[in-house]
């Protein structure tokens, strides 16, 4: 039972928000610093364009204190006249606050007023001044009323008064001048808003563009892909013609397909040996009951069970070898079960035990050669590389164990007829026999040293074939125990 797929989503989205989002951030900010500008600077015009500025002079009779009533003004008498010189609109009701200058009492002498007595009254002039600036407060949302804004009056005592176009005291030429300001001040804003929702769009669709054009390549790649099977391993995805991260993906690709190809061909070559080695030996022991029951009097019974014991046991060690092999395929890292092997003291125990019809010696350290792994695999590699010598020296095997900084290097030579140097690598190869005269029974299955060099390369060594002097020998490297060196194991 397979788990619910997600649907495909296209890549081109999510980075199309990403671009437009991290281009609309510094847009809008300058966007915002520039509409706060031109606020600003219409609020600077009008400020200084506009404000009420007048000249008033008033005067009245001064009467001495012990004639004034208690509730009198000073030196008012009779109510001030005022006169009022504006510098631009007049507001004949306002309240104004002035800064007043009091003149020089003039005496009268003995003209006194009408309607006042006595010779001690005077009269006073007072010139006051009158200003009064106004600060629109415009605002840099581009869909605001031009008829609601609102307005600060300073006059010339610092005092504030806020206030509205809205006002039926405000005039009206200050009404229509603010309100066209404002209006200004939207189209500017509001164009500059669309200038910058266009420009951040064209982008948008740039990188919706290039996406396409960047990822139409991997699409190709993807719908190849999906084509392939593994009866179709030959094909291969496009390759763009650019040099950049696509071209190596796809070179990478094909580079992978290759090395499946060749594992699907091996793996197919490795099943059609293995079951002409098995069919050999079943035929022959088949060929040879059935010859024995057919002339059941005339059969060496004896001879017929020990040859058809010879083949049974045949086919137990073929069949173990391809297991073997099969696990090691499958293992391409041992894990677990982490020993220390002292190749020294197995060199020594398994030489020892060993029955050869050659004379064997060994050349070991003094020392242990300590590796991680497993015992009885690299035991298996050691007897393998002894089984090869076996059928190959004349009278003579030789096998030598040296240590390095950081390697153990195993090497099993021979006085046979040696290996041709363009066979050096095909000696590895599975079912192989170099010498095509040999039978089965004396040539071997052809996968000791395939086996013999799967095992070096689980425990992170190495194995390959050499010119000797004198014959063959394969030499075996693997990493030492010590600090900073894979550690490997696996447990046949």
């Amino acid at each position: 039972m397979t788990g619910h797929r997600p649907p495909r989503r296209s890549l081109r989205l999510p980075v199309l928000i990403a671009a437009v989002t991290a281009l609309s951030i510094p847009i809008a900010a300058i966007v915002a610093l520039a509409a706060t500008s031109l606020r600003d600077e219409a609020i600077r015009l009008e400020a200084t364009s506009e404000g009420d500025r007048a000249l008033c002079s008033s005067g009245g009779w001064e009467l001495p204190p012990e004639k004034r009533s208690p509730n009198m003004m000073p030196w008012v008498v009779s109510p001030p006249s005022q006169v009022c010189i504006f510098g631009s609109t007049d507001f004949p009701d306002t309240d104004y606050s002035t800064v007043g200058v009091l003149s020089k009492s003039i005496d009268l002498g003995d003209i006194p007023p009408e309607g006042v007595e006595g010779h001690d009254t005077r009269i006073n002039c007072v010139a006051e001044y009158y200003s009064i600036t106004f600060v629109p407060e415009f605002s840099s949302w581009p869909l605001t009323n031009p008829q609601q804004i609102d307005f600060k009056g300073i006059d010339a005592k610092g005092q504030t008064e806020l206030g509205g176009l809205s006002q039926d005291w405000v005039p009206a030429e200050l009404r229509a001048r603010l309100s066209e300001s404002q209006r200004t001040l939207n189209k500017q804003i509001l164009l500059l808003a669309l200038g910058a929702i266009a420009l951040i769009s064209l982008f948008g669709g740039v990188v919706w563009l290039a996406m396409g054009w960047v990822l139409r390549p991997v699409e190709a790649i993807r719908r190849e892909m999906a084509d392939i099977t593994e009866h179709d391993l030959a094909r291969r995805v496009p390759v763009p013609l650019a040099r950049n991260e696509i071209a190596d993906l796809a070179a990478t690709v094909n580079a992978t397909l290759d090395r499946l190809e060749a594992a699907a061909e091996d793996n197919r070559r490795f099943v059609a040996d293995a079951s002409h080695e098995l069919r050999s030996p079943i035929a022959a022991l088949r060929a040879e009951l059935e010859i024995a029951t057919t002339h059941p009097d005339l059969a060496d019974w004896p001879a017929v069970v020990d040859a058809a014991l010879a083949d049974t046991e045949r086919l137990q060690h073929l069949a173990t070898d391809l297991l073997l092999l099969a696990r090691l395929d499958h293992t391409p890292v041992a894990t677990g079960y982490e020993t220390t092997v002292d190749l020294t003291n197995l060199v020594s125990e398994h030489t020892s035990r060993r029955r050869s019809q050659h004379t064997l010696t060994t050349d070991l350290p003094r020392h242990p050669a300590l590796v991680r792994g497993s015992l009885p695999l690299l035991d298996r590699l050691l007897g393998n590389l002894l089984d090869n010598a076996e059928r190959h020296a004349t009278s003579t095997i030789t096998v030598r164990l040296t240590t390095t900084d950081d390697e153990a290097v195993l090497e099993v030579t021979d006085d046979g007829p040696g290996i041709p140097t363009d066979d050096h690598e095909r000696i590895f190869d599975r079912f192989t026999r170099l010498d095509h005269a040999r039978t089965r029974d004396t040539g071997g299955t052809g996968l000791g040293l395939p086996i013999a060099r799967r095992i070096a390369t689980t425990h992170h060594g190495t194995l390959h074939a050499s010119d000797h002097p004198t014959g063959a020998r394969l030499t075996t490297a693997i990493p030492l125990d010590t600090c900073g060196v894979p550690k490997v194991s696996y447990m046949a």
